[in-house]
């Protein structure tokens, strides 16, 4: 499903994702229901503001069958309306139990993996909030396109987001930053049948929800600072590598 504000320069559009689907074995409370809430509620508050630049709203299908919804709509982007979105921001899990606060690694320069310009200023984006705004330690996610932004990164489109963990195992270094238990999955009900409503960070999802509110009511009303987009065909991304490389096809 995808909603547009009304109002606003459709041809400068911020726009957000979240996927929601789940896996057969459980509901996907977390996964991603905490993500599709937390735009929606944006979304919704939204209605009682004006915007300068519009404002796209995207819940994905079949994230978990491979990214196809995503990837669907990407492929049927002609090079116009392409060029038209000047940031996708993905949130897929944005409560798990066992959290962290993750910024995704727009500049690459935690893990060598960086997105088309504009990838950077939306990571500062949501560390500038979270150290002005709530005091919050916060830490770098892979640019890995393993969530639905991965579509959007390969066709050149500036890309960021927030998670707080799946799968990853929690070290004691996180847990001496953010509590919780080291040992074991910053979210131990991912793709199970708990991840329901009794297994949120209710606190976690509510700061995520205001940094969801932040970067739209940033990018709604300006995009000073923020590169102009690059022609659609300037950047290739090599998904071995992750790499943005100008004017130039990588063979791996």
């Amino acid at each position: 499903m995808v909603a547009q504000t009304k109002g606003g320069d459709p041809n400068n559009v911020l726009h957000l994702g979240a996927h929601s689907d789940s896996v057969e074995a459980g509901p996907g409370i977390n996964d991603n229901g905490s993500g599709t809430i937390g735009i929606l509620e944006v979304a919704l508050q939204l209605t009682a503001f004006t915007v300068t630049n519009a404002v796209r709203f995207s819940w994905w299908a079949a994230e978990e069958e491979g990214l196809l919804g995503a990837e669907a709509y990407v492929a049927a982007l002609s090079p116009e309306e392409n060029a038209k979105i000047r940031l996708y921001l993905n949130f897929d899990m944005i409560a798990s139990p066992n959290f962290v606060y993750g910024i995704y690694d727009g500049d690459g320069s935690a893990f060598g993996i960086s997105g088309a310009p504009g990838s950077a200023q939306a990571e500062k984006l949501f560390q500038d909030f979270y150290t002005n705004e709530d005091d919050i330690p916060w830490q770098a996610s892979e640019f890995n396109g393993r969530s639905d932004y991965g579509p959007f990164l390969d066709v050149g489109i500036p890309c960021g987001g927030l998670d707080t963990g799946a799968d990853d195992i929690k070290t004691p270094e996180q847990v001496a930053i953010w509590g919780g238990t080291a040992g074991i999955q910053m979210d131990p009900n991912y793709h199970s049948a708990k991840d329901d409503v009794k297994n949120l960070n209710i606190g976690v999802l509510l700061h995520n929800s205001k940094a969801i509110a932040h970067a739209v009511a940033t990018y709604a009303t300006s995009w000073a600072g923020f590169p102009a987009r690059l022609p659609v065909a300037s950047f290739r991304r090599a998904k071995d590598t992750g790499k943005f490389v100008k004017n130039k096809k990588i063979t791996i």
